[in-house]
């Protein structure tokens, strides 16, 4: 048996390269995700040759299987394929049917030398055997070449596309077709700008998983093509952009992150690397705002709804004393005041219509106009005064709240 199963593998090892070209040949039609360019399919064929030659080895000579390792272009095609993210299942895949047709390459060998039943059998089962046993323990080691391989681009791959932003958002000159290819996002179309945290205390696996999935969602609520670029910068916060192709506006219908303690900074949208930019310059400055609301902060800011805000957010005590000085008894922080506040705000947003705030209030026009006087009444004066100082005063309060408005009532625990 041990001699009819080595004198198969000395009778087939002139035939190695015929073999191995056949199992290759299975393999590429068999599995579509291995058909790569032409060094990838060209490291295939080297792994699949040097698989072939040395099982032939093995069972020629019982070499004991503990002195076998994984040959060398069998664990660089591993890497290569993690670099390109093809399923590790793909691999193994490979390997079973490249298993199956060398056995019977073998059975079909040992067929033509005896007509021995017994014999055949005994011969094809320690084949099989010794197959098996170094298809799993090469398996094993290829795996561990295509994880690694997998770790070392993705943290590779990581450092790259960091740098090349951080030179994208210095201004740097660089060359877009090569930045698109290490960003795999393309740079020449509009983008929308993210800033996406967390308010939670970092959990286990921190929050970033969830910040991810944020942007995913935002960007399929928006119907987007292409990938958007995430790129972490600690365990609860991260940068995003958005690709909009030719679209040169976000929709604004889409809605915040469901996710309890995810909140969301946009720019506007953008145009090409200096868009790229300066969307993100305006989500910092959304961001900024957010902060400065603290809790009372909504889960989504864009630039576009706070963008003067935005443009004087170096200080909230600065901006606090200047809407207290604005709006005076307006900037009460009650729920008197609050109403006031928001039927002035509709109201400027109208050009001073009584009939159209009314409509948008769904109140009589006469409630709206009883409000305007009480709102002159608190701010001292009639709101055609200093008009865009107010407007800009409410829209401080209204994103900022408390962190602007002047406590009433009882001390504050």
């Amino acid at each position: 048996m041990v001699q009819s199963a080595s004198d198969v593998s000395s009778s087939l090892t002139p035939r190695t390269a015929e073999i191995s070209a056949d199992v290759y040949g299975l393999i590429v039609r068999e599995i579509t995700q291995l058909r790569g360019d032409q060094r990838l399919l060209s490291l295939l064929e080297a792994s699949v040759g040097e698989n072939v030659a040395t099982v032939l080895h093995i069972i020629q000579h019982s070499i004991e299987l503990e002195n076998v390792h994984a040959p060398a272009a069998a664990e660089e095609y591993a890497r290569r394929l993690a670099q390109r993210g093809v399923p590790a299942s793909a691999l193994l895949r490979a390997y079973r049917i490249g298993a199956t047709r060398f056995q019977e390459w073998c059975l079909e060998e040992l067929g033509r030398s005896t007509d021995n039943a017994s014999l055949v059998s005994a011969a094809g089962l320690r084949i099989a055997d010794m197959t098996s046993a170094y298809i799993d323990k090469v398996s094993e080691e290829v795996l561990s070449a295509y994880e690694a391989g997998k770790e070392n681009w993705l943290r590779n791959r990581s450092v790259a596309r960091t740098a090349r932003v951080q030179a994208l958002l210095r201004g740097e000159r660089v060359d877009v077709a090569s930045s698109e290819a290490i960003l795999g996002y393309r740079l020449r179309q509009h983008h929308v700008g993210v800033v996406c945290w967390s308010d939670k205390p970092p959990s286990a696996d921190g929050a970033l998983s969830g910040l991810e999935q944020a942007i995913a969602e935002l960007a399929r609520q928006a119907s987007l093509e292409g990938r958007p670029i995430f790129l972490p910068q600690d365990e609860s916060s991260a940068w995003a952009w958005l690709p909009l192709g030719s679209k040169d506006a976000f929709p604004r219908a889409c809605a915040a992150a469901a996710e309890s303690g995810i909140r969301l900074a946009l720019g506007s949208a953008g145009s090409g690397v200096s868009g790229f930019r300066r969307t993100h310059q305006q989500a910092l400055g959304a961001q900024a705002v957010a902060l400065a609301a603290g809790g009372a902060g909504q889960p989504m800011t864009t630039f576009a709804d706070v963008a003067p805000l935005a443009l004087m957010s170096g200080s909230t005590e600065l901006i606090r004393a200047w809407v207290i000085e604005t709006l005076g008894s307006l900037a009460d922080d009650d729920g008197h005041h609050a109403m006031l506040r928001d039927t002035l705000g509709v109201f400027l947003q109208e050009n001073g219509s009584f009939v159209a705030a009314a409509e948008r209030l769904t109140l009589h026009k006469n409630t709206v106009r009883y409000r305007i006087t009480k709102a002159e009444e608190s701010l001292g004066r009639p709101v055609g005064e200093d008009r865009l100082q107010i407007e800009l005063a409410l829209l401080a309060a209204q994103w900022l709240g408390p962190a602007v408005l002047r406590h009433v009532g009882p001390p504050r625990p």
